[in-house]
């Protein structure tokens, strides 16, 4: 058979880009986490600058984690995907080389703009609006290519992570587009359409989705393909999978008034909230289970296999974190949990946990397809980043429990006369070894990046691009 390079072959530049800036904005996104988390250590590490504060440079730090690594993660992993199990190419080219471009260029707008203090001041959305109009062309563009490539699909079926991917992109446009409506004064700054209580509601039905649809329903699609690939065993339900997929997206979009417990929104809002949030356990974990009984019959295989390991641990991390969060929804919960460290212990089990290891392994799996190699340069390394992420994450997470509760019990401790039994800043002071221990943990999470960029920077140097073009080609004529 002729190896020439066809129409039918599938198109891997535009994954390998997006692939290796996942690492690249990885680095950078989680190095400036530890950064700002040894700020809180060591304040002086602010050098005075406005630049370099905390307030800052942790707006940039988020953008940098959930859209720069998060989102080039999910751009390679959907290109990828969408293509096998549709046995089509791209629908276009030169559409998703402008994804690629247009999203590098969002990343560095943020980069810039963010240390100089333009900023909504809205979580998830601080980019002014100039960034948010071009990411939400950039965005609708990244809609065209992937539904457009699902209609033009040479198989009959439209697999189940391809749904998770496609609400994943519909549903993020949509709280983009209308959390970000504004009236722009000048051409870094702008004022939100929206006031008061209904502002704070419109930017937590955005800010919970954004949780929601971005960093949850767009990595269930990266499951649904990975985990049985590197498993090679057929996802365990598919039934169960249809199910989770419609209870996930009919419930997640109600639960953003639990960030609002306790404020101006209206009580029965924040009823809503909290009840949409509990209820949210149980397709979430229908997930998990049906993810983990996928590996029914192979869990031998962890014993030899990292890149599995980090598959199955993402699981039990998504497993935690969606039982925590609707416990944490609960009113009484919340009334300790929420302004404290708890939250942000939370945020970081499905960040770290959840979102950064089902990403790394899939493209420990990915990445040798799509540079013509058999496997990974080194399986060691692929080992060692397993277990410094792991008990990175571990220590990340049990430090903020531990802060958020001594928190939340000091700022509610009263003396018999009823004054505060304790200020703000002793509160402080007792969060300060949780403080090291969190940077300790970011630390470790970080250093496993820098082996991971070394195990890829092998593979590609090593790498015949060629080579996974034509076999995707063999590949895509062999199914017909």
């Amino acid at each position: 058979m002729s190896t020439a390079i066809s129409p039918t072959a599938y198109n891997y530049k535009v994954v390998r880009q997006f692939a290796i800036m996942t690492v690249v904005w990885g680095i950078l996104g989680m190095g400036l986490g530890v950064f700002i988390a040894s700020q809180l250590v060591w304040p002086e590490l602010n050098f005075g600058l406005p630049w370099t504060t905390f307030g800052r440079l942790r707006p940039l730090h988020t953008n940098l984690v959930i859209f720069a690594f998060g989102g080039c993660a999910l751009f390679a992993t959907s290109y990828y995907v969408v293509q096998r199990t549709c046995q089509t190419r791209l629908i276009s080219d030169s559409l998703a080389a402008f994804t690629f471009w247009g999203w590098q260029a969002v990343i560095v707008g943020a980069i810039v703009t963010l240390p100089l203090g333009y900023t909504t001041t809205k979580e998830y959305a601080e980019l002014e609006w100039p960034l948010a109009i071009l990411l939400a062309i950039v965005w609708v563009t990244y809609g065209l290519v992937f539904f457009g490539t699902i209609v033009k699909r040479k198989t009959k079926h439209i697999y189940v992570g391809n749904w998770f991917y496609g609400a994943f992109i519909v549903v993020t446009a949509m709280l983009h587009i209308v959390n970000h409506a504004s009236l722009p004064v000048s051409v870094f700054k702008s004022y939100s359409a929206y006031s008061g209580a209904t502002d704070a509601m419109i930017q937590w039905w955005y800010g919970h989705n954004a949780v929601g649809f971005f960093l949850t329903t767009g990595f269930l699609g990266m499951m649904y393909y990975f985990v049985p690939k590197q498993a090679e065993r057929p996802i365990y339900s598919y039934r169960l999978s249809i199910v989770h997929f419609w209870a996930l997206i009919t419930l997640y979009i109600w639960a953003g008034p639990h960030h609002l417990h306790y404020t101006a929104l209206p009580d029965w809002a924040q009823s809503l909230g909290m009840a949409m949030s509990i209820i949210l356990l149980a397709p979430s974990w229908g997930g998990m289970i049906n993810g983990m009984m996928t590996l029914s019959g192979a869990w031998h295989k962890l014993r030899t296999d990292p890149i599995l390991r980090f598959l199955v641990v993402s699981l039990a991390f998504y497993g935690m974190s969606t039982f925590e969060g609707p416990m944490m929804a609960i009113k009484t919960v919340n009334s300790l949990s929420h302004y404290t460290d708890w939250t942000i212990g939370h945020v970081h089990a499905g960040a770290l946990g959840w979102v950064a290891m089902i990403s790394i392994g899939a493209l420990y799996h990915m990445i040798p397809k799509v540079f013509g190699r058999q496997q990974m340069h080194s399986i060691g390394l692929i080992n060692t980043h397993f277990w410094l992420a792991t008990i990175g994450t571990v220590l990340y997470i049990a430090s903020m429990w531990v802060n958020g509760i001594t928190q939340g019990l000091m700022w509610r401790a009263i003396n018999d006369d009823g004054t505060l039994t304790y200020s703000f800043v002793e509160a402080l002071q007792a969060s300060h070894p949780g403080f090291i221990v969190r940077a300790l943990g970011g630390a470790f999470f970080a250093a496993g990046m820098l082996f991971m960029a070394y195990n890829v920077f092998r593979t590609v140097r090593a790498s015949n691009p060629a080579e996974a073009e034509a076999a995707a080609q063999i590949a895509v004529v062999g199914a017909h």
